[in-house]
């Protein structure tokens, strides 16, 4: 049950950066870690807004408000704590993340979670 006809595949460029963000917190020398600050909290909650963009059930909307609550809460504290260092080098792990996000979105998710998200 999605928001409109075809939302699976309208919010699906909210999931790619999903995908590259969480490889940015772990990567060493990242861009994105030293831009953003947090990578991994903002990849939750593109992840839950894309989620609560295409669920309309109770339970899907319960569970994703609540990891896109926390995150934004984790984020902005977080971000008043710490300034952000300045580092370089993302290309492998960006170049991963989007294998890793096309195996998923158009493999692994049917078959882990049930939902085909472009079938």
């Amino acid at each position: 049950m999605g928001l409109w006809p075809g939302s699976r595949h309208a919010i699906a460029p909210l999931t790619l950066p999903a995908f590259v963000l969480p490889a940015a917190a772990y990567v060493p020398r990242s861009h994105f870690k030293a831009r953003l600050g947090h990578p991994m909290l903002l990849a939750v909650m593109l992840w839950a807004l894309a989620h609560l963009l295409v669920s309309g059930w109770l339970h899907a909307i319960l569970l994703f408000r609540s990891f896109l609550l926390w995150a934004l809460l984790c984020f902005r504290s977080a971000r008043a704590r710490e300034p952000a260092t300045r580092r370089r080098g993302t290309a492998r792990g960006t170049a991963l993340s989007l294998l890793a996000w096309l195996g998923f979105a158009f493999y692994l998710h049917a078959r882990w979670i049930g939902v085909a998200p472009f079938g």
